[in-house]
C-alpha cells in the first residue's frame, strides 16, 4: 500500500475549511488552487494549503479524515494552529 496525507485547507485566514485526504498532496492542492476540483473549494475559492499530516498506509489516513471531519472547528484550528500559527499557505514548502 502507498502513503497518504489529510489536508486542511482555507480561502483566508481564520476562513472557510476544507478537510481532504489524498495520496499525491502537490498534485491535489494544484487541483484545488487551479479550479480543476469542482464543488466546494472551487466555489469558496479555497486552495491556501494550512495544515497536514502524512500516513504511510493510505487506509490510515482515511480512517483519520473521517474520524476528523466528525471534529469541531475549534479543534480543527487548534490543529492548524499548533502547526502553522500564522496561517501561511505551506503549498510552496512542499512543491
Amino acid at each position: 500500500m502507498h502513503g497518504g496525507y489529510v489536508y486542511i485547507l482555507t480561502n483566508r485566514p481564520d476562513g472557510t475549511l476544507y478537510l481532504g485526504v489524498t495520496n499525491d498532496l502537490v498534485r491535489r492542492v494544484w487541483e484545488h488552487r487551479e479550479g480543476v476540483a469542482q464543488g466546494f473549494t472551487k466555489r469558496y475559492g479555497i486552495g491556501r494549503l494550512v495544515w497536514f499530516e502524512r500516513y504511510e498506509d493510505i487506509r490510515t489516513a482515511i480512517q483519520r479524515e473521517h474520524t476528523m471531519k466528525h471534529w469541531s472547528r475549534t479543534w480543527k484550528v487548534r490543529k492548524i494552529l499548533a502547526m502553522n500559527p500564522h496561517w501561511d499557505d505551506l503549498y510552496e514548502t512542499i512543491v
